[in-house]
């Protein structure tokens, strides 16, 4: 964490597909210890800032900085990003535990065990950490995916689309992760176009529309409200 307390910032972000620009131009923070709302409808560019927050894709124009250090694609700043998309990426050969097990080699996870077994009990997963992956159903898949990305203890995590597939029970466990892993001073950003839990979480919001921000800031009172006047209504 920064001594300001701005763990993930991007300044002057642009990203061209075939001549045409999905993100243009984007300034914006995503402090420490707070759980930023990313929102916007389809083809606002939500998932082309997610995949440069990730190291997925590269910015075409601007940088992104991680606590003032330039973000990349190396070992040791890809360790510090937890990252939910829209595809599980699972070995379903391969039992919950020993998914974990293995990505947690790769990050380099101290104490791998016990931090394997304290995520399948937190996500809920106990009682079937042992089963391949391939007979889970999506939701279960998707808690599992979901204790992959907190794997490294992540300064920034990214969430797009996380709630996909999860029953009440799932959402209640999905949401209490992520305001543990806020209140514990990771920088979270949640795209989801579940407005109504989302509201619930989210500290801040940032909102797109056409590859530009029409808003960044705190959330006070209604969001849904605030996302049809900037967004919504903005379009019309």
């Amino acid at each position: 964490m920064s001594p300001t307390g701005q763990a993930l910032c991007v300044r002057g972000l642009g990203r061209i597909y075939d001549d045409h620009y999905a993100l243009v131009g984007l300034d914006a923070t995503f402090p420490a210890g707070t759980i930023t709302a990313l929102l916007g409808p389809n083809g606002a560019g939500k998932s082309t800032l997610m995949g440069m927050l990730s190291t997925l894709a590269r910015p075409s124009e601007g940088e992104v900085t991680l606590d003032g250090q330039p973000l990349d694609d190396s070992p040791a700043m890809r360790g510090r990003i937890g990252y939910v998309g829209h595809r599980t990426m699972l070995y379903g050969p391969l039992s919950a535990r020993e998914n974990l097990a293995f990505f947690g080699r790769l990050y380099g996870v101290p104490d791998l065990t016990g931090r394997v077994d304290a995520l399948i009990t937190e996500v809920g997963l106990a009682r079937d950490a042992d089963r391949p992956v391939e007979g889970f159903s999506r939701g279960m898949a998707q808690r599992l995916t979901i204790a992959r990305a907190l794997l490294p203890e992540p300064a920034v995590l990214l969430l797009d689309e996380p709630f996909t597939g999860l029953d009440q029970d799932g959402l209640v466990v999905a949401s209490r992760m992520i305001a543990r892993r806020r209140d514990a001073g990771a920088a979270v950003v949640l795209a989801s176009h579940d407005l109504a839990l989302t509201a619930t979480l989210a500290d801040r919001a940032l909102m797109l529309r056409r590859g530009r921000k029409v808003f960044e800031g705190p959330v006070e009172g209604d969001l849904a409200a605030l996302y049809r006047e900037r967004v919504e209504e903005a379009a019309a």
